[in-house]
């Protein structure tokens, strides 16, 4: 029996867009800061709550969502099915990152103010929770065709949100600590990161038809996927170059972060040179002589090719779970999620 051709890859942004909009349109009331401040974010308006016009504004890479979409496509569905989620876990994300912000004191993301620099943390948290209570209101579309479906969706949303937060919550208690291992980061950043590239990956499989053992590789899938973006934002932190990641050189040694080319190094480290290590990093502000001896250090301990082995890893088992699960045949979803397998494996931002 032949195949039937797959569906055409969507056009992402026409896809989400007037969903998200039509979310954050639930934000306006007698507080018109609300909705301002989350639209500002989202990268709508500027600061003075005006429009922009399209394109003038880094929106992010959107690869969530582009995942959700091509997942449903690449199990054999329509992609614009998976949209709803889509636009829900960029609501999502945004919440993150807005909460996000705050707890890091970051004063720009995407090269703007962030929301809580130019309105204040209380305000600010307002924003992440609105965006959060937003974020659930896609999935309501959902509902109107399928509602046992979307209940199902609706629960993996909140339980992937919380694996977020455990992963967040554990990133914060690392800080200061010498005794964090690089399994105990990978278990935090499959919460924090991977989790809702999981949970879009999945959700995406189940719109598109797939069966729940053919949905759980999409999910083992998206989890890799995560993994091996995050391990590659790690790369970047500190060899990236600031013409591509938009940061000053090794920004994540500057700014004492237990990110995993740090762990590695520990591990593989003698006493003396982990004792020397947590000195640098007991100072209050690592200066460039100390972000020079770092980087001395992780060359001389071959940390950076120990990494790209690690994202190299992930991205391959990414790239082998998506094969099993995709539907066979001519499949341009399932491509189009090759394609974005090997751009996030040799990204420089």
């Amino acid at each position: 029996m032949t195949a039937l051709p797959g569906h055409p890859v969507p056009d992402l942004d026409a896809a989400i867009a007037p969903i998200m909009e039509d979310a954050v349109a639930a934000l306006d009331g007698s507080a018109p800061l609300l909705a301002g401040m989350a639209r500002y974010h989202l990268g709508d308006v500027d600061a003075a709550l005006r429009p922009v016009a399209p394109g003038t504004v880094n929106r992010g890479k959107r690869m969530r969502p582009a995942v959700a979409l091509l997942s449903a496509g690449a199990a054999g569905g329509d992609p614009l099915a998976a949209a709803p989620v889509g636009a829900a876990i960029e609501l999502l994300h945004n919440f993150t990152l807005i909460h996000d912000d705050v707890q890091d004191e970051s004063p720009t993301r995407r090269h703007r103010d962030t929301v809580w620099n130019l309105w204040g943390i209380g305000q600010a948290i307002n924003a992440g929770d609105a965006l959060f209570a937003a974020a659930h209101l896609p999935l309501y579309r959902i509902a109107a065709s399928d509602a046992l479906t979307a209940v199902r969706l609706l629960e993996a949303f909140d339980r992937m949100t919380i694996a977020i937060v455990d992963g967040q919550t554990l990133d914060l208690g690392f800080e200061g600590r010498s005794d964090v291992t690089p399994d105990d980061y990978m278990t935090m950043i499959a919460g924090k990161t991977s989790a809702i590239v999981r949970f879009g990956a999945w959700a995406g499989a189940i719109l598109g038809g797939a069966d729940d053992l053919r949905a759980a590789d999409f999910a083992a899938f998206g989890l890799a996927l995560g993994l091996g973006f995050q391990i590659q934002d790690d790369a970047l932190g500190i060899w990236g170059a600031e013409s591509e990641t938009g940061k000053a050189p090794a920004d994540d040694i500057r700014r004492r972060k237990q990110s995993l080319p740090i762990l590695i190094l520990r591990e593989r480290a003698d006493a003396a040179t982990r004792a020397e290590l947590d000195r640098i990093y007991a100072t209050p502000e690592i200066g460039q002589d100390g972000i020079a001896r770092v980087l001395d250090l992780l060359a001389a301990h071959d940390v950076e090719a120990a990494i790209a082995a690690e994202v190299a890893a992930e991205h391959d088992r990414a790239r082998a779970l998506l094969l099993r699960a995709a539907a066979p045949g001519a499949n341009p979803c399932r491509d189009a999620l090759l394609a974005l397998v090997e751009r996030l494996a040799l990204r420089s931002h």
